[in-house]
């Protein structure tokens, strides 16, 4: 009787975050990828939703991993159990085993190995007690240990995304799971909403607002839900970006006129005029050490990308190729970075290396906007047009995985891959 209600309070739990606000087509991939076999946890059948399925999901969203058949005629759950040949027969060069059980508290016990099927070694092992409210969370960081253990890089399958829904005349900024599931309404308004961004430590989210008829930085607290307008002056305010330290924002500002930038401090005191000129400046955003600005101006006579330091001082033209260059952000290692350039009438995506200049278009859609860099530099973000009507798209910064996020109504636009946190 107890097992029973048990597993109806864990249908209960689990049963409200499986609607996916957002669907993922994966279009491409890596051209060498991890052959990787998954055996269904033990006891995992029991659940409404399969972890070891969330697992599989992640990783293959990444385009660097192959996925081989698990099934087995005595599928492994724990290394003793593992029998290397027939994994190795089946082409898989990673194994991961693991188990799901119920504790009398109503928690679940999580356990999980990642083995090497050439070396017949365990590459990482991690347990976990749960509630079965936090199965995806788990999931997300599960395929974050395997991801890091196989590929050197750090795994985002546990960070967050904010974007804005329009359906007819309403506007919602949302928070949602990588995946694109668990999401949360931040925001609902008549007005528009635009340029939402994160701040370093992921709880609070700056964006700008047209609900007073203008635009408006507000910074809203993700975790008591209490906002605050930025700054209050005559003009507009938009465009907001974090200092790394999460102190300062830059915004660009009409107060005196045409669009310059400014320095505020996160509780909107000591606003500073960061650029002084008659023409328009506007989109800045920090390098991730803190020491330059990036922005768009059009003081060349076209919208271009120029680079200043944070402390002030002569700006340095970044891009040449093209007449139209905007929307820049720098990638998580600050050695280059995202932006739109227009082609032929048309917008892509592209990315420029700070050291050589070069350039790399990593988008064929015409209509690209708000690129953002999840945090390790790896995918990017963005938001296209398709037959249109607003998608949210991604691409790996080497262009050659390609993924399409969409939901069952309404446009979605102005997307912004949200920071790696501690605890995770």
């Amino acid at each position: 009787m107890r097992f029973k209600k048990w597993c109806l309070m864990l249908l209960l739990a689990i049963a409200t975050p499986l609607h996916a606000a957002l669907t993922i087509e994966i279009t491409g991939g890596a051209g060498n990828q991890i052959p990787l076999a998954i055996v269904p946890f033990a006891a995992e059948s029991m659940l409404p939703q399969s972890m070891t399925a969330i697992v599989g999901s992640d990783l293959a969203r990444s385009g660097l991993f192959r996925l081989v058949d698990p099934a087995s005629p005595q599928p492994p759950h724990d290394p003793a159990e593992v029998r290397y040949a027939e994994w190795t027969g089946k082409g898989a060069e990673g194994l991961v085993i693991g188990s799901i059980s119920a504790r009398p508290d109503g928690k679940l016990d999580v356990r999980f190995r990642l083995m090497d099927v050439v070396k017949q070694a365990q590459l990482a092992g991690f347990s976990y007690t749960i509630t079965p409210a936090q199965l995806r969370s788990t999931a997300h960081k599960i395929a974050d240990v395997i991801y890091e253990k196989l590929t050197g890089d750090v795994g985002v399958f546990s960070t967050q995304i904010a974007y804005v829904v329009k359906n007819g005349k309403r506007f919602e900024l949302q928070v949602a799971d990588a995946d694109g599931y668990g999401a949360q309404t931040v925001l609902a308004s008549q007005e528009p909403i635009l340029s939402p961004v994160w701040s370093p430590d992921g709880t609070r989210l700056a964006y700008v607002s047209f609900e007073q008829k203008k635009p408006i930085v507000y910074v809203q607290n993700l975790v008591s839900g209490g906002r605050k307008q930025l700054v209050s002056v005559k003009g507009s305010a938009s465009a907001p970006a974090w200092s790394p330290d999460g102190r300062k924002l830059a915004i660009a500002l009409t107060r005196d006129g045409n669009s310059q930038l400014y320095m505020v401090n996160a509780d909107g005191g000591n606003l500073q005029r960061w650029s002084a000129n008659s023409i328009i400046d506007t989109e800045p955003d920090f390098s991730p050490d803190g020491k330059w600005i990036i922005f768009t101006s059009d003081r060349g006579g076209s919208a271009q990308i120029y680079r200043m330091p944070a402390v002030g001082g002569a700006a340095q033209r970044l891009t040449f190729d093209g007449s139209y260059n905007v929307s820049p952000h720098f990638s998580p290692d600050g050695k280059s970075f995202v932006f739109i350039q227009r082609q032929s009438g048309k917008f892509h995506v592209a990315v420029q290396d700070l050291a050589t200049s070069q350039v790399q278009l990593l988008t064929d859609t015409p209509q690209d906007e708000s690129p953002s860099f999840a945090p390790n530099g790896k995918m990017i973000i963005y938001a296209t047009e398709i037959n249109r009507r607003g998608v949210l798209a991604a691409v790996s910064s080497d262009g050659r995985v390609k993924q399409r996020l969409s939901v069952q109504a309404g446009d979605v636009r102005e997307p912004a891959w949200g920071p790696l946190l501690k605890n995770q």
